[in-house]
Order: C-alpha cells, then sequence, then structure tokens
C-alpha cells in the first residue's frame, strides 16, 4: 500500500506528464522519490473527461520504477490511446485523472473472479485485453459479462478454453485525492 503523500505525488506527477505532452513540453521528474515510488511497478493511468473515458493506456509487467511507469502511461495516455485523438493542452485543466497500481498477474479460474476485487487479462496466441477491477462495478457486470468483455476486448471469441486467463488486483486512487479513497 502507498502512503496518502505518495498516491498524493503521483497523481500531482501524472497531472504535470498530461500537460507537459500536450503541450509538446519534456517530461517532468521526481526529485528524490520515496522508497516505494523507487520501486518496480506496473501501472495503468486512466483520463476522463466530463466522467467519459478519454485516454487509458498501462503495462502489467513490472519494469521500471513506479514514478517512470506513472509518467510513461500518463505521457502514454494523452498522446498515444488508440482510440481517442491527442490531449490538447486547452483539455487539460477539465481532465479527472487515476492511478491503478496492479499487482503481479496469476492464473485464475473463471469461478474464483471476484467483481471488484479482480481485473483480468486475458491473452492467446500473441494477443491480450485487460479490465481493471473497477470496471465491472461501474458497469455492473456480473462475473461472466466481465468475462465475455475481457476476451471482447482482447479481439478474441468467448468462451474459448484455450485463452489464459490472468487475475490480479489494483490499488486505484483519483483526483481529487482524499485521505483514505482509492484501493
Amino acid at each position: 500500500m502507498l502512503s496518502d503523500e505518495d498516491r498524493k505525488t503521483l497523481l500531482g506527477l501524472a497531472r504535470d506528464t498530461v500537460a507537459a505532452a500536450a503541450g509538446g513540453d519534456a517530461l517532468p521528474t521526481l526529485r528524490n522519490p520515496s522508497g516505494p515510488l523507487r520501486e518496480e511497478g506496473a501501472v495503468f493511468v486512466t483520463l476522463r473527461s466530463g466522467g467519459e473515458l478519454r485516454g487509458c493506456m498501462g503495462h502489467v509487467d513490472a519494469h521500471e520504477a513506479l514514478w517512470e511507469s506513472v509518467r510513461d502511461m500518463a505521457a502514454a495516455a494523452a498522446e498515444r490511446d488508440p482510440r481517442f485523438s491527442r490531449i490538447q493542452p486547452r483539455e487539460v485543466p477539465g481532465l479527472d485523472i487515476e492511478v491503478s497500481v496492479l499487482s503481479p498477474m496469476a492464473p485464475l479460474p473463471p469461478d474464483r473472479i471476484v467483481i471488484g476485487v479482480h481485473g483480468l487479462y486475458v491473452k492467446k496466441d500473441g494477443v491480450s485485453g485487460l479490465l481493471l477491477p473497477q470496471v465491472p462495478v461501474e458497469w455492473e457486470w456480473d462475473r461472466d459479462e466481465f468475462l465475455r468483455r475481457t476476451f471482447e476486448k482482447a479481439g478474441l471469441r468467448y468462451p474459448d478454453p484455450t485463452v489464459q486467463i490472468f487475475g490480479f488486483t489494483a490499488e486505484h486512487f483519483q483526483e481529487p485525492f482524499r485521505t483514505g479513497s482509492g484501493g
């Protein structure tokens, strides 16, 4: 678990990064990040405008410091989400930013999926799809619908017993930051 201060730092970094990416400026760095922010972390950064998705990018493997992952995925969400046009500088003040720090992936049998606890990652033959734990809660999906939508996101037919299904949890926090929020 990250401290409230670490969460605030990551949200501030994500916002500064989105602003820099939108303006074509150099991405920010953190000076002397706390210990947890220096540890490797897998992360997704989600951008919303008026409650609607405006960008979301991340990675499932922890291969760089958490603060660098947040910075890189915030820039990617602003610039490279193929579903959306690039974020424009005028949009930045109206964006809400969410960060989801992912646990390691582990095989998860479908009957063990818990809505609101697990995120899903499916893969087969070089294609994959991921939905964060908060998605089925927001859309009021049951377990079967959650699985179906994750397969659909990957472009895979559901059901297919040859698809690998992985579960993970996420420490999720967002703006406006409130003490005790997230998880």
